[in-house]
């Protein structure tokens, strides 16, 4: 037996085994989304049986609502704080069970680390590897967005390893002997079906698609619309990619000949991401593929790393944007509704870059319900944020807003200029409406 294969058998150990690694007051990080080592989490109530005290566990966009988001008598025993809410996280909020970070995904693994020291607390890392190679070498697979930074930082790390997993190339190595315990699962790795988009997507990819030149480096999120994008762009040339979440619509740029990374002016030749999630054909195409490049978050979404790309291309979606452009993009009033994520860093990224563009992307009005059961439509340009909003991008940083209605170029415009152009691609029900309260209110 191997050297390595002899640290693996002495570090494989059940998930009870594995959480009574947990001590006092230790704050544990769980991987992104897919990526998250679900056979770990669904035990985390085996704390009560503890007598741990005061551990706080750390979540970004959690895919399954765990029975301990709900439990009480987790109170003391386990703190949960989010980085990027998910449904069963918004049900817990309103539960007083858990409690958003505000943040930016470039620095808030800094800053937390700084405070995890001042409170004199351990950090551990929990997240899923693919199988370990002849090397000892596993692979963090399909989030990358800081679990390799932890484990440089000193963190325990517990790993979850699944065979469904893809092996990727970047910031995804973890070797054995960095491991201090290994559970095996064999779980299905999480699906996401591409959405299918509507016409108004589709008026919204097109305007998208007109703004963005041959040889430019795209960002691009999940969602009807980012598909709707993805296939305007297939008639482009010399794509490049540069983003945080890799998506299938990526993979059919590739294979169209649209995506070459040849001109990005910054690790040519690679896509360059931080996590994905999507369809057994996407996790196929990532297995063992070099020309995937997955890296921290802390690189990938530095402004001053994507400013380093050519005619780098975000595009970002919003709730709400004020005639100011200010845009909401993060809560539903004074509800947390998802997280900051990449979205602050890469709309000014955009803006370093050579001939670069950030785009804020929405369908101009949404639909509530009134008690009479009568629906009733919306604008998502608005006078001012709704009470409570939590602005995700500055009114400074505003580049390109659009809807189905076209396209507000806002930089260097003043706030009269910036009102008008709103007011513009609004929908025609309400314009008339956003101008007389812009008089009224002297927005302008």
């Amino acid at each position: 037996m191997k050297q390595w294969d002899i640290m693996y058998a002495e570090k494989k150990m059940s998930t009870e085994q594995a959480l009574a690694l947990i001590q006092n007051n230790d704050y544990m990080f769980s991987a992104q989304a897919a990526g998250e080592p679900a056979a770990i989490l669904d035990h985390m109530q085996y704390l009560k049986t503890t007598e741990i005290k005061g551990a706080i566990l750390n979540t970004c966009l959690p895919l399954r609502d765990y029975p301990w988001l709900h439990d009480e008598d987790m109170k003391g025993i386990m703190e949960h704080n989010g980085w990027f809410f998910s449904g069963p996280c918004r049900a817990s909020q309103k539960q007083r069970l858990s409690s958003a970070v505000p943040q930016s995904s470039t620095s808030i693994l800094r800053k937390t680390l700084d405070r995890i020291r001042y409170e004199h607390r351990r950090p551990v890392v929990l997240a899923t590897v693919s199988p370990m190679d002849r090397h000892g070498y596993m692979s963090l697979s399909i989030s990358a967005i800081y679990e390799r930074d932890l484990i440089n930082a000193g963190a325990l790390a517990i790993v979850e390893v699944n065979p469904h997993y893809p092996r990727t190339f970047g910031d995804t190595q973890v070797h054995i002997s960095e491991v201090a315990a290994v559970v095996e699962s064999s779980r299905p790795i999480p699906y996401a079906s591409l959405a299918p988009y509507t016409d108004t997507d589709a008026f919204i990819g097109q305007h998208i698609a007109e703004l963005i030149d041959d040889g430019s480096t795209i960002q691009l999120g999940i969602g009807n619309i980012p598909n709707a994008v993805a296939h305007e762009l297939r008639s482009k040339k010399h794509l490049g990619i540069h983003t945080e979440m890799f998506t299938e619509t990526m993979v059919d740029l590739i294979e169209c000949g649209a995506v070459d990374n040849s001109q990005k002016g910054l690790l040519n030749g690679y896509s360059v991401c931080s996590f994905t999630m999507g369809s057994q054909r996407l996790y196929e195409y990532i297995d063992n593929n070099p020309s995937i490049m997955f890296k921290s978050c802390t690189f990938t979404n530095d402004p001053y790393t994507i400013g380093q790309n050519n005619k780098f291309v975000s595009i970002n979606a919003t709730l709400e944007v004020d005639l100011t452009g200010q845009c909401a993009s993060e809560t539903v009033g004074n509800l947390q509704w998802s997280g900051t994520g990449g979205q602050s860093e890469t709309v000014q990224g955009a803006q370093m870059s050579p001939g670069g563009k950030s785009i804020i992307a929405m369908h101009s009005t949404y639909e509530t319900t009134d008690t009479s059961g009568k629906t009733v439509l919306h604008s998502k340009i608005v006078p001012f944020l709704q009470a409570g909003a939590v602005v995700t991008t500055s009114r400074n940083d505003t580049d390109y807003v659009v809807t189905e209605y076209g396209v507000a170029w806002l930089r260097g415009l003043n706030i009269r200029q910036r009102t008008e152009a709103l007011i513009q691609i609004a929908h025609p029900d309400f314009r008339e409406w956003l101008h007389s309260e812009a008089e009224r209110y002297m927005i302008w």
